[in-house]
């Protein structure tokens, strides 16, 4: 799993990751481009379990970007390197109220809900996992809901599109997959609709990678 030859960042990706995705939007708004390595999290046992790709992420997860020189994973951590070295557009509004704000709804999308109804727990719960992943969507949804409400312009956090914004969309495909009733969460739903009106979303939309089976393209 070699640097690309062509210079361009390297995003070790699956198309369905929401971690992979947050990642896919932000390099899209950025206006980066990048060569793609798919890492199929059901091939093979898992390809992010070969010895290979654990050179590359000692987690043993995607998403995995090779930048500058530099390998990093953990989707809110590549984020924000990318904030900090190619700031425009902003991700991380300049007022701290709401920067503390897009990392708090961040975090809570990406501690609070994702990691506990993701393929590795998922495989782990076994015939249960659809009313696993419901559960804990549903609580998490619930509370997102109302911090929404208090948050929310036409995205995340007021009117600019930000960190959070990444984090939600993907979270939202989710919840979608595991039949949760997403009419109880009108704010959250309106948001994403409005986001998935905008290119970069579109673009790194799951039906759209390399790596996307036949049968599940757009």
């Amino acid at each position: 799993m070699a640097s690309s030859p062509s210079g361009k960042p390297v995003l070790y990706s699956y198309f369905r990751s929401s971690c992979s995705w947050r990642v896919r939007i932000a390099l899209a708004l950025k206006g980066i481009t990048y060569d793609q390595v798919p890492v199929n999290l059901l091939k093979d046992g898992g390809q992010q379990l070969a010895a290979e790709f654990q050179v590359v992420n000692p987690m043993q997860q995607v998403p995995a970007l090779k930048i500058d020189g530099i390998t990093l994973s953990q989707s809110l951590a590549i984020i924000e390197y990318l904030e900090e070295t190619r700031p425009n557009p902003r991700l991380l509004p300049q007022d701290q109220k709401k920067r503390a704000q897009v990392r708090m709804i961040s975090d809570h999308i990406v501690s609070g809900i994702q990691p506990l109804q993701n393929l590795a727990v998922l495989q782990r719960v076994g015939e249960k996992k659809l009313e696993w992943a419901q559960h804990y969507i549903t609580n998490g949804f619930q509370a997102l809901e109302r911090i929404l409400k208090n948050t929310a312009g036409r995205y995340c956090v007021g009117d600019e599109v930000s960190m959070a914004d990444l984090c939600l969309v993907p979270q939202v495909y989710n919840a979608e997959r595991y039949k949760v009733d997403l009419a109880l969460y009108p704010t959250i739903t309106r948001i994403n609709k409005t986001l998935l009106e905008l290119e970069a979303f579109q673009v790194s939309h799951p039906t759209k990678q390399p790596d996307t089976p036949a049968e599940l393209r757009a």
